[in-house]
């Protein structure tokens, strides 16, 4: 069997349009020079313009896909987006301490299709108790670093907070910069990195998602984490910079620009 071609195992929801979800992280995982399995943990119904709604898996499918993979195939990382269901945060759970080994990459969401879904809370309270203890990596925006870090209130405090949680690592996304974003990167010993990007119009949804499958594949070819992050975070602001407008809402970054190369 060759087993050259790293392989990366996306958990995430289905997103009719391609502009997030499993079709964005495939694309990503492809440019990448990896293989990407995937495990569906929602159907939502969208277009570019927005999502107007998602339907969780039963948990017991998502267990099922996942554990299909896991023992099939040699997974060198693993990349965690929307799940939608404290259910099926609890059943991923369950399958992450099964394969204490592998890596993961979390990109937390419970907002999906609903920013003000009372269901919110008790997803982001699961996430940080039962995910981030397996995260090698968690990638959360100032918003949801905010929902998931409740004790803190200034960003160096949050990201403490969440590595106390018990990932290893933590990617500050989006932290305005006069006419740059930052992106900060924390470990146990604080904040030890700092990434400044030209801000760029936006693009469609998915963009975190992008970067968090790009540090994945990254980690599937070997590279260290310092590596990874910077790589990615190249990758995805070039894909950005390079997004179409393939519908009547906002462009959809395109992750396959780096297939031209």
């Amino acid at each position: 069997m060759d087993t050259r071609q790293p392989i990366i195992l996306t958990i995430t929801h289905h997103d009719p349009s391609g502009s997030a979800g499993i079709a964005a992280d495939t694309e990503t995982a492809v440019s990448l020079g990896c293989h990407c399995a995937s495990v569906v943990s929602a159907i939502s119904v969208g277009d570019t313009g927005g999502l107007l709604g998602v339907a969780p898996v039963d948990d017991s499918l998502l267990v099922e896909q996942a554990r299909a993979v896991l023992e099939d195939m040699p997974v060198g990382a693993i990349k965690v987006g929307y799940l939608g269901s404290v259910e099926n945060v609890r059943a991923l759970h369950s399958v992450l301490r099964d394969y204490p080994n592998i890596p993961v990459i979390i990109d937390p969401d419970a907002t999906l299709a609903d920013k003000e879904s009372l269901l919110a809370p008790p997803l982001w309270e699961a996430m940080t108790s039962l995910l981030l203890p397996y995260a090698t990596m968690a990638c959360p925006n100032r918003r949801e670093a905010r929902a998931m870090a409740l004790e803190a209130d200034v960003l160096d405090a949050m990201a403490q907070e969440l590595l106390e949680s018990g990932c290893r690592y933590l990617l500050l996304t989006g932290v305005p910069r006069e006419q740059q974003l930052e992106n900060r990167l924390y470990d146990e010993r604080g904040l030890i990195r700092q990434f400044h990007w030209e801000r760029l119009p936006p693009a469609a949804y998915g963009v975190c998602g992008t970067l968090a499958t790009a540090i994945a594949c990254h980690i599937a070819h070997g590279l260290t984490i310092i590596e990874a992050v910077s790589r990615s975070q190249q990758f995805t602001w070039s894909a950005i910079a390079d997004s179409r407008r393939l519908g009547m809402g906002r462009p959809i970054p395109n992750r396959l620009f780096w297939c031209k190369r």
